[in-house]
């Protein structure tokens, strides 16, 4: 298995690697490794079914359950497709980590690619790490003592509305009430500091007016626009993206509307690896 990295922050392209099942012990612990390594990984060629993706997933720990699915009663652990089209535009461009809006978000994505545009559609990861690695060590100091609430909000609550009943609406804010999550977090495998930011989904800072909490969260969000700790991929049909959902955001942009694009995704429970909770 050759490793290539991609850019200095993050991301690698990884050669020499089938990650259909069966999955042999070895390349499970060389993609954990590298995954821990360079934050998001890259497969070209990997053409699998869903079954083949949840396999691997499953290898890396417990596939999650989207709380909306939950809600709506789904019991089995599976992917999910996103699809844009010209009547259902892209919706993910602008930097995020998944569902940060529960208690113990994911920790592990894996997104393969089904259909994609002749032109447009690439995603961007920014490292997180490195976000806060370019922090003056006075604005490191601040950051760890802040705490910030999250919640899915109300632009996420009217996009679901219009395919969910008012009913499971309800449920979701009844049982999905804002949570807090420190600003800074320390990796359980590194030891390194990230910078847990999470787009639209931070409500608040803790304890801060909220003007002060605008303009703070403003700046570090700001941080990530800097091509610097960025790396970005141009799909091709049949490739695969895992990425580490603890030390990374992630962006898909949207050049490519109203052109189709289809993506396969899962994620995967924490709040550690398999590999982890082995040790």
């Amino acid at each position: 298995m050759e490793v290539r990295r991609l850019s200095a922050a993050l991301g690698a392209e990884v050669a020499g690697a089938d990650l259909r099942p069966p999955l042999d012990d070895a390349v499970v612990t060389a993609v954990h490794a590298a995954l821990i390594d360079h934050q998001v990984l890259f497969f070209r060629d990997q053409v699998m079914s869903d079954d083949d993706q949840l396999a691997l997933a499953s290898r890396f720990g417990e596939v999650s359950i989207y709380p909306v699915s939950r809600l709506a009663g789904a019991t089995e652990r599976r992917v999910s497709y996103i699809r844009d089209n010209a009547e259902s535009p892209p919706d993910a461009d602008g930097w995020h980590t998944d569902v940060t809006w529960i208690a113990e978000p994911p920790v592990a994505a894996f997104l393969s690619a089904q259909l994609i545009p002749d032109v447009g559609g690439d995603t961007l990861w920014a490292s997180l790490y490195a976000a806060f690695d370019t922090l003056s060590p006075t604005m490191q100091a601040a950051c760890e003592r802040l705490i910030v609430r999250h919640w899915y909000g109300e632009q996420f609550e009217a996009a679901i509305s219009r395919a969910m009943p008012s009913e499971l609406v309800a449920r979701l804010r009844a049982e999905y009430p804002p949570v807090e999550h420190p600003l800074v977090g320390v990796h359980p495998v590194t030891g390194r500091k990230a910078l847990l930011l999470a787009g639209q989904f931070m409500q608040e800072i803790v304890g801060m007016h909220p003007a002060e909490s605008a303009m703070f969260l403003g700046f570090l969000r700001s941080r990530l626009d800097d091509p610097n700790l960025q790396v970005r991929w141009h799909w091709r049909e049949g490739d695969l993206a895992v990425w580490d959902e603890r030390c990374t955001n992630h962006r898909a942009l949207s050049d490519h509307y109203p052109r189709s694009r289809v993506m396969r995704r899962c994620t995967v429970d924490g709040p550690c690896l398999r590999q982890e909770r082995s040790t």
